[in-house]
Parts: C-alpha cells; structure tokens; sequence
C-alpha cells in the first residue's frame, strides 16, 4: 500500500462509527476494516440495505421481501411491498429555524423555515389536486436555484406526481427536447433570473414550448424578488404567491410504493436525443441517506451547501439532505459574481459544515492563486466535496495548502443515471493524492478489462457487477428496455457499464481518468483525457484544453486545443512546453500530433467537457443536437481547420 495521505482522522463521533457500533450492537458485522465491510455489504444486500432503512431511519412501512429478482439486474426491485411518502420523508420538522437558506450572485438572500417549506408543500400539493394533477401525472419545472423550486418539487413528490427540472438558462429547444417527450401537464417557470451581473428573462420561452407540448394546461410564474406582479403577457398564468394565498395549508397524507417514479432527469444529449432517466422515490431516498449520513458525515442541523443548478443531479442530491435534519444552502448565479471567491464569504458567515461544488471551480481557484485560508475563517467547515469530472492532483494539494489543512476533501464520482455516487468518501478513511477513498457501502463496484476479467492496478472499464436501489426504474418511453439495455449492458451482460475509465489503486483508491468513449489510444496505449488535462493544464498561461483522436492514414492520431488565458497567443516555445512536459510526465506516445489554440472549450450545461462532440467535428461527423451545450458559438474554433485536413 502506498501512503500518499494528505489527511486522515481520529475522530470517533462520526455517523460512520455510529454505523459500524449498530452493527454490531445488532450482531449484523462486526467490523474489522472497510473493505470486509464493503464486501459484506455487497454479498448480504437484504440485511445491509434493511440496515441502511433502519439506521437513517427512513419514515414509511417495511414489508418484506427486500429484493426480488436480485440475480436479473434490470428486473430486480427493492422494497418492493414497501410504502413510503418522499416528501414527509424531507420535511420532518414544523418550527421556525432554518430549513433552506438562498443566496444569489446580487447578495438577494432569504430564509425559509421549517414550518414555511411543510406549509407551502402543503398549499402547492393542494393546488395540483385541484388541478387534477395525479399521481403518475408530469409537473415540469424551468425555474433557478430558488426555495420555490424545492417547494414545487416537493408538492409534487407529495402527491406521487412525478418531477422534472431544467435550469433557467437552458434554451427553448433544449427545454423542448426534454419536456415534449414527457407530456407535462403543469409548467413552472420564473419571470427571470440573474448571471454574470445580467438579468435574463425567461417568460419569453413560453409560446415556442406552449406550442410544441400541447399537453401542458397551467402555466406557474414564480417571481424572482417574491413580489406580486402583473406580467404583459399573451398567455394565461397562475402567479405563484396567489396560489400560495389561496390554499390550505393542510394536507391528507398518503404512502404510495417504494419505487414510485419520483424524478426525471436527462442524459446530456451530445450524441442524440436525451435520455429521460426515471427514478424511484424510495431508490433515490435510501441511497442519498446512506450517502449523505454514512459516507458525508452529515448530522442534524449541519449546513450544506452545494454550488449546483437544479438541471443537475447534484440539485436532487442536495434537496434530500433535508431528511438527515440538515439545513440546505441553495446558490444562484456565478460562483464568480460578485467576487471570485465569494461562496467562500457565504461558508464564513453562514458557519457551514459541508461544501460542495465542481472539480473545475476548485480548478478555477488553483490556476487563480487565491488563498482562501488567509481570508476567511473556515473553522466550522467539517468537509468539501468536489464531482463533476476527474479532481486532479494538483488540486488535492491546493485545497489542503490554501482552503483548510484540516477538513475531509470528499471526491465523489456517479451521475445522473444513478442520481447517487459509485465512489465517494469516508471521515473515517485517509484521502490519498488524486484519488476517491472507497467504493459506495452496498454497490459492487469493479474494474474490468475489455475481456470482462476483473483487474487491480491497472486501467479499465468501471462497472457495478450486481443491483442496487437506486438504478433507473426505467427510461421513458422506452418499449422493452430497449434503451436502458442499449445504454448500461450491452458491453457486459447483466453487468453495469458504466462508460467511465478507471483504475482500483493499491490503497483501495479510486482513479476516474476521463469517459471511456472519449480514451485516448496513441501508439497502442489508452490513455484517458483527465491523464493529459492534468499534465497540460499545468502550465502557465494554459486556462483549460481538450483532446480527441482523428482518423489518419488509416490510423489515429491526437489532437489537442488549448485555451490561454486573456491576450496570450499559442507561439513555438509554448507548444514545445506542452510537448515536452507530456513526454517527461507521461510518455512520448502521448504528445498530441497537433496544437491548436481555441477561445473556448465547449461544454454541456452542466459544466462537462463533451470530447465526443469535438472528435466528430474533426472526422467530419455529423453533430446532432448542439441545444445540450451551454457555449455551442465556440465550435466555430473547430470547424474546417486547415491544420487537421487529412487530404494532404
């Protein structure tokens, strides 16, 4: 084992320690290290997930049997004669303290109480009754980082409504592609919203989506300052605080099945249509509890604050930390606005425990110098979580030099598709330099070679050999599964592919190198992106790059774009940096054949980097639905490249 630990802990009071004592008190396991308790929870799923309902105390009916079908990974189900209400599951408090707390990149802030989020549930809940919304029915939401946005989708989850969300500056037709597939009935939408210091409005996007979703017949504004407005506008409207005016704040309660649709989230869309990604209500809950209480440490009354949109999973992640007691922390805007390191004002004031947000922001920090330490007071922060893409070393290093010496850097690494974490933290654990600490309690995470071997030390395909609860119940529209078996099994038969290139360390570590469809194979060695990202982005003057392979002379060969920081222009000497810091700290195979500066690197809406949108430029591939990508100008650098002809 090598011990490249940048911080371990003593400490005893952790949900973690707590877990593993009730485990014992119970004679279920008696612990001996991680990963014989990892084992264990993998090989023995009805006692581990019964104890996970147990110990996070999940508010429903258990019945038995916990699984069914566990051997047929898309057929299994879990909890299924279970009943349970999400909803009541998030609101378990009805006094006057802090429930959500919104901040916004022009210092607008509000505070929203326990006994306000139950009331509101409640008056929304009973609006959609009255609006003959029913269980099953879609409730469709274009809305910022606000309270209402939580309250709108807990009066759905309320009801057995099923939720889904993009956020406000996703455009008309990426909006459309999403929502026209469900058949929504209610659309929720704020009158605008704020980024980068500008007020965009949003209520100009109704009359294309009204017109392309037929199905929608009520249409929810929600102001952004909660002012009561009266919008000049050429369509019927509910105003949200009237509603909010004019129903009861009680509300008949009902259980409905554990794996009730709760959610329906979207693949990214860069390669096609986007998925619609149906999640369980019950899947979604028992697995972030376990996430959030056992892995994150979070306990009743800790603040959380993840710096995310509500089209992001991380958004859902983050609304269900209210059923560990926890007061959730919701951002709107740039993390940028109105200083770069101002969400660092918010953790010190605010005293917040737990911190999340993007690998590239952390990033962004770095490659900016900026000592957080030196000023601001960061005492109560327990921990900061980092996802979104691979968290470099460099970075590692950065946040425990000049953020907080003593804090539990938690690097998580899922996705949409499982609205949860295959790899993530533990408090109990030591964090080693660039890698996540441990595999999820009860999921069967593995490596595997092309061949299905399972592999240690070495690079491979990242899959999860066997059931857990929070798999997609199903994808929408999706006659016989046909997508969901196209999508996840059909590299490895009853096996989860989960399309990420990862590594199991000698510690136990994991690596997630890059997606498995945008590796690299120079010279007969794959090699994935966030490998030579690191390398690149390391030095001076080089803001962010991307990389893709094009067909050439019956081979492939690498080409690499770079974005520089303001006024600098790509010259000899810097392409030479480039080239030599490649060969001496990865190998000579790896240098890109070609350097190309480019003003931007394009993105999805999310923040992710979309390498396979670039490789079809350069190969001269059709590129379908540019709608998923937050920057799409920016492919205009791409395009007809003299340099990348391979007609001469």
């Amino acid at each position: 084992m090598v011990n490249n630990y940048l911080w371990s802990s003593s400490d005893r009071n952790t949900n973690f320690i707590d877990y593993i004592n009730y485990l014992k008190k119970n004679n279920l396991h008696n612990y001996s290290d991680y990963f014989s308790l990892h084992k264990w929870s993998v090989n023995n799923k009805e006692i581990f997930w019964k104890s996970i309902w147990d110990f996070t105390k999940i508010k429903g009916k258990y019945l038995s049997p916990i699984i069914n079908e566990e051997d047929n990974f898309i057929k299994s189900t879990f909890f299924k004669n279970s009943k349970l209400n999400f909803a009541n599951n998030l609101i378990k408090r009805n006094d006057y303290k802090d429930a959500i707390v919104f901040f916004s990149e022009k210092k607008i802030s509000r505070r929203v109480s326990w006994k306000q989020l139950g009331n509101n549930v409640n008056k929304i809940a009973n609006y959609f009754k009255k609006q003959n919304i029913n269980q099953g029915d879609r409730v469709v939401a274009v809305l910022p980082n606000l309270p209402e946005t939580i309250i709108s989708f807990l009066g759905t989850a309320k009801i057995g409504a099923i939720w889904s969300s993009c956020s406000a500056d996703f455009g008309t037709n990426a909006i459309i592609d999403r929502f026209k597939q469900i058949s929504p009935k209610i659309l929720i939408i704020s009158d605008y919203y704020y980024y980068n210091n500008k007020k965009i409005n949003t209520l100009n996007k109704i009359e294309a989506i009204k017109k392309e979703i037929t199905s929608i017949k009520k249409i929810i504004i929600i102001p952004y300052l909660m002012k009561k407005i009266n919008y000049d506008v050429k369509f019927k409207y509910e105003n949200w605080l009237s509603i909010l005016d004019k129903n009861s704040s009680k509300f008949k309660e009902k259980k409905f099945d554990f794996n009730i649709p709760l959610y329906i989230l979207y693949s990214s869309g860069t390669t096609g249509e986007p998925k619609c990604i149906v999640h369980g209500a019950g899947g979604s809950l028992i697995q972030h509890k376990k996430e959030h209480q056992i892995h994150c440490n979070i306990k009743p009354n800790d603040k959380v604050f993840y710096f995310t949109t509500c089209g992001w999973m991380m958004w859902n992640w983050l609304v269900t930390c209210l059923s560990s007691d926890a007061i959730i922390y919701l951002y709107d805007g740039s993390p940028f606005i109105p200083t770069t390191d101002y969400l660092f004002r918010i953790i010190e004031n605010e005293n917040i425990t737990f911190f999340g947000v993007s690998a590239k922001y952390l990033d962004t920090l770095k490659q900016k110098n900026i000592n957080i330490k030196k000023n601001y007071n960061l005492s109560k922060l327990k921990t900061i979580a980092s996802t979104g893409s691979p968290l470099i070393h460099e970075t590692f290093n950065y946040v425990y030099k000049y953020i907080k010496k003593h804090v539990h850097l938690c690097s998580i690494s899922g996705g949409t598709d499982i609205v949860s974490c295959f790899v993530l933290g533990n408090p109990n654990l030591p964090v080693n330099i660039g890698e996540i600490q441990c595999k999820g309690l009860g999921m069967d995470v593995a490596i595997l070679d092309e061949k299905g071997n399972s592999i240690q030390k070495k690079k491979g395909e990242l899959v999860c050999l066997s059931t857990f609860p929070s798999k997609p119940i199903y994808f929408w529209n999706d006659d016989n599964n046909k997508k969901l078996i196209k999508t996840y099994f059909s590299k490895y038969p009853n096996v989860w592919h989960h399309g990420d290139f990862a590594e199991i360390t000698s510690n136990n570590g994991i690596i997630i190198y890059g997606r498995s469809d945008s590796t690299l194979n120079p010279g007969g060695i794959r090699m994935g992106t966030a490998e030579l990202y690191r390398v690149v982005e390391s030095i001076k003057d080089i803001v962010e790059c991307i990389a893709a392979e094009q067909k050439y002379k019956n081979d492939n060969r690498v080409i690499l774009f770079v974005k520089l920081n303001n006024n600098k222009k790509l010259n000899i000497k810097l392409i030479n940096t480039i080239k030599n810091q490649i060969k001496i700290l990865l190998s000579p195979k790896h240098i890109p054949a070609i350097i190309l500066q480019v003003s931007d690197i394009p993105k999805t809406k999310n923040g992710k980097i979309v390498e396979i949108t670039i490789k079809k430029i350069i190969n001269n591939e059709e590129v379908t639905n540019l709608n998923s990508l937050a920057n799409p100008g920016c492919l205009k650098d791409y395009n007809n490249r003299k340099e990348l002809r391979t007609d001469i």
